[in-house]
């Protein structure tokens, strides 16, 4: 017996290869157990929810955010407005060491209160799933309070949440550029924190984490079951995307400064390749090439980079209007990376999809296809989110 029904579909978007007109989605027992054409719709029991012809889509899976964080870095986007590098920020003690001097100041209830609000504006917006990194504390004490938080945000809150261990995000004051010193920490620090992680991830960067240095981590965090997210080729080319490839990474993200050969090599090596249009608008930079990371055959995702100094932003589909218009990707690969392509990238078989079996996390948009995302960016299309079969937004 179906719980709930969506009918009177104008275009669905079911991400198993078909885009149906005059569509309809059955649930039951928060799972799909239809979607395809009204035609061909079993017996339709349940809540019934007329979507007026408008589009359904599958939840957002924002598969890279940094969402856990307290204080304001508005300051620094000024100054980076009136000239100002991210560099030389980062080097007057602005960047991601502002960001840890206010976390650290943050308990735990504190750090919730934030971050769930900035999670009920994401529900809102259309996500279902999350991935949410560590990496504002530096320190033991902080990493566990910000994977503790996320942990909670997914259990208290309707969305799916992967933690991700990010304590290689930068080297803390304390450790004065010292960054081998940092790199034994952070391995300490995996017994722990590998408790309340599904991932570790490194900052593979230049005056950051070098590529010898990020391998050590990731292998040690292997032996706590940790997989790996890297970082990779945001500001230069170092070799994050090589690397990825090397060790089977879960994804490689960022990827502004990919080369071909590192399309070829994450595509044999199935890395999915996230990308972060947000990141690179905000700091003024040329955006990934997602067209050809696409054409080497990688799986690519789209993601928010939700952080407080390089890409605050909370909705997806800005992101998604920022793939089509800058990055050139179309809007059916735009709204798969937004979907389908986050929930392979977290290992999350049936999220992103509307399939038979696939957990019932979908929304409902205002407009007549998912082309208005990009051509509307400016509008807040979604009209009805559900989780699990349950209206959430």
């Amino acid at each position: 017996m179906a719980d709930l029904t969506l009918h009177n579909i104008g275009e669905l978007t079911t991400n198993d290869g078909q885009k149906t007109a005059d569509g309809c989605v059955v649930v039951a027992d928060g799972q799909v157990v239809f979607a395809g054409s009204a035609a061909d719709a079993p017996s339709q029991d349940g809540n019934q929810v007329d979507c007026r012809g408008n589009t359904v889509l599958p939840g957002f899976v924002d598969a890279h955010t940094h969402l856990v964080f307290a204080g304001d870095r508005s300051d620094e986007f000024r100054r980076r407005l009136e000239g100002e590098s991210y560099s030389e920020i980062a080097a007057a003690g602005g960047g991601i060491l502002a960001t840890v001097e206010a976390t650290r100041a943050c308990d735990a209830d504190e750090l919730f209160e934030l971050s769930s609000s900035r999670v009920k504006r994401m529900i809102t917006a259309g996500t279902t799933t999350l991935e949410i990194k560590s990496g504002y504390g530096l320190d033991l004490e902080t990493e566990l309070r910000i994977l503790k938080v996320a942990k909670r945000l997914g259990e208290e809150m309707p969305v799916t949440v992967k933690t991700t261990f990010l304590g290689a995000h930068s080297v803390p004051p304390e450790f004065k550029g010292d960054s081998d010193a940092y790199v034994d920490a952070v391995i300490e620090m995996l017994p722990v924190v590998s408790e309340f992680a599904d991932y570790c991830d490194v900052f593979v960067e230049h005056g950051v984490f070098e590529v010898p240095q990020a391998r050590t981590v990731f292998e040690a965090a292997a032996e706590f079951g940790l997989g790996a997210r890297v970082h990779a080729e945001q500001l230069s080319h170092l070799g994050g995307a090589a690397l990825a490839a090397e060790l089977g990474a879960a994804s490689a993200d960022h990827l502004d400064h990919a080369t071909a050969e590192d399309a070829r090599a994450l595509a044999d090596a199935g890395v999915v390749a996230v990308l972060v249009p947000g990141a690179s608008f905000t700091l003024g930079s040329p955006q990934a090439p997602g067209p050809m990371l696409l054409e080497a055959g990688c799986e690519v995702a789209l993601a928010t980079d939700c952080n407080p100094g390089t890409s605050y932003f909370e909705a997806m589909s800005p992101i998604i209007a920022l793939a089509v218009v800058q990055m050139g990707l179309t809007v059916d690969q735009a709204v798969r990376a937004a979907t389908l392509g986050g929930a392979v990238s977290l290992g999350l078989d049936g999220h992103g999809t509307l399939k038979p079996g696939a957990p019932a996390d979908l929304m409902i948009l205002d407009a007549p296809s998912a082309a208005h995302i990009p051509y509307r960016p400016g509008t807040d299309l979604v009209a009805e989110v559900y989780k699990a079969g349950q209206r959430v937004a």
